[in-house]
């Protein structure tokens, strides 16, 4: 007598999958094909038609799954790697005889070659909300990525709520424009380039954050919030003209419309500008239960600092040799103030600069002096220094580049990254061997400059963040690109049944 099996969560059954077609993406370890299928159909939840063991030997977050024509076994070391062989089997599932479901007959040996497999969102530019998040959570989990990097503040938009600081949303959560639709534009808004639609107000409240929290941890992905200083800051600066250097020049108390870089950033020689980052990083703290915080620190111009009397007084004060002193200066007290409440800091690879904590992560983005013009600190170089990176290079891992595709209807910001330059990235490139155990994994950033809502954020996620997916899986034993070219089409299948925005593979 047969067994069956209810499929959830949408999945679609691939026609005609053979023995030698396994298309499961990221693709595991190892895999041995036996003769034979297993039959099962509706009835049952497909976690529950496996036994499970324990056993301590096998990696965290790896399992190994055994198919026969008459069971499932699942072993592993943690709840992570059970949960990832259910999303293996869900992969596997076929359309069997009567409607039933065919899962062919296998051992495979699976385990993680990063412990950070990230993917990182930009809400402060546009605001998707929760059901989107949660979404994206669900595709993560789909594909055993772990970490979802929320970027919740930028010159744009503040997101969060903050007790007893009610001017960040008031001010911070609401623009009186944006860019309009489908025009690639990043210096100052014009009448002719601005909209003219108030955006917002868009912000999360606490509730809403543990909601998303819980979820996340239900598919065993860490969320890391990122409230970023002391660039990007002009949303504070909206609520509290008075942390800028010069409180007049944020007189409108709005965030800023455009997308190009802003020069008016936190005025690190005000203390009460300082004090009100670290009450911020404290409810942080206690809000997301996660290890690590990101502080951001990328492309901080540092004009203002100059001219700035404050400024000046504190690096006098810290004995530091001139303007370019005060970003470390600020980096490695909130640093500190981070291991003091039980976190790391992580941030975008610039803010490494000068004598910080090496318990301070850094996020590789750049592969050259760009942005704000700060001093390069690549990822060898990082790990050379004997801080732990996450590698996530815009040549690689920036989905707002665009993909290449003949009849592309979204707009993106510039760049070229294709999926065969996804597949091909690899992590430890031009790291020394002896530095390569401090390339924690990587991540795939998907900012919203000219991403609006979230069938534009899929079609530039999908399939991209398949192909750095099985790079952070696997790594160096990923099994090339026309293998994974050719299970991703079958696999872009079943993500249009879910209802996702695919695009095109080409």
């Amino acid at each position: 007598m047969k067994r069956y099996v209810f499929i959830l969560l949408g999945l679609v059954f691939s026609a005609g999958l053979f023995a030698a077609d396994i298309n499961v993406v990221p693709y595991p370890r190892t895999v041995v094909e036996r003769e034979g299928t297993y039959c099962v159909g509706a009835g049952t939840n497909l976690a529950d038609i496996a036994a499970h063991e324990t056993d301590a030997t096998i990696p965290p977050e790896g399992y190994r799954l055994s198919i026969v024509p008459d069971g499932v076994k699942i072993a592993s070391s943690d709840a992570a790697g059970a949960f990832y062989a259910v999303e293996t089997l869900k992969q596997l599932a076929s359309a069997g005889d009567d409607g039933g479901v065919a899962l062919p007959c296998v051992d495979i040996e699976d385990s993680p070659r990063y412990e950070w497999r990230g993917v990182h969102i930009d809400e402060a530019r546009h605001f998707f909300g929760k059901e989107t998040v949660k979404q994206v959570l669900d595709l993560m989990a789909q594909h055993k990525l772990n970490r979802f990097h929320w970027h919740l503040t930028d010159d744009q938009g503040w997101r969060l709520e903050i007790p007893g600081r009610p001017e960040l949303v008031k001010f911070g959560a609401v623009r009186p424009a944006s860019i309009r639709h489908g025009i690639r534009y990043l210096k100052a808004a014009t009448p002719e380039t601005a909209n003219g639609v108030k955006y917002g107000p868009f912000f999360y409240t606490a509730d809403e954050v543990r909601e998303i929290i819980a979820y996340a941890a239900a598919r065993h992905i860490t969320v890391v919030p990122e409230i970023e200083f002391p660039g990007h800051f002009f949303s504070v600066l909206a609520a509290y003209p008075q942390f800028a250097c010069f409180p007049e020049s944020a007189a409108s108390r709005e965030p800023r419309v455009s997308w190009a870089q802003e020069y008016n950033v936190m005025c690190i020689g005000n203390d009460e500008a300082v004090k009100f980052m670290e009450e911020i990083l404290d409810y942080v703290c206690g809000l997301f239960p996660g290890e690590v915080v990101h502080i951001g620190g990328d492309e901080c111009p540092q004009d203002m600092w100059r001219k700035c009397q404050k400024c000046q007084a504190r690096i006098k004060a810290e004995g530091l040799k001139d303007e370019h002193g005060l970003q470390p200066w600020i980096t490695a007290r909130m640093v500190k103030f981070l291991e003091s409440r039980g976190k790391r800091a992580i941030g975008w690879d610039e803010y490494l600069l000068g004598d910080i904590p090496k318990s301070a992560m850094g996020m590789s983005w750049r592969e050259g002096r760009t942005g704000a013009g700060h001093e390069h600190i690549s990822g060898a170089r990082a790990a050379i220094m004997g801080h732990d990176v996450i590698m996530s290079p815009c040549s690689s891992c920036y989905l707002d580049y665009e993909q290449g595709l003949a009849d592309d209807p979204f707009v993106y910001i510039g760049g070229h990254v294709p999926l065969a330059k996804c597949y091909s990235f690899d992590l430890c490139a031009g790291v020394p061997e002896e530095c390569r155990s401090r390339i924690l994994g990587g991540q795939c950033n998907n900012w919203s400059e000219f991403t609006w809502n979230e069938y534009d954020l899929a079609w530039k996620m999908w399939p991209r963040t398949c192909a750095l997916a099985e790079v952070f899986w696997l790594g160096e034993a990923k099994p090339g690109f026309d293998c994974f070219r050719r299970r991703m089409g079958v696999h872009r299948r079943r993500l249009i049944s879910q209802c996702v925005n695919c695009a095109p593979l080409e």
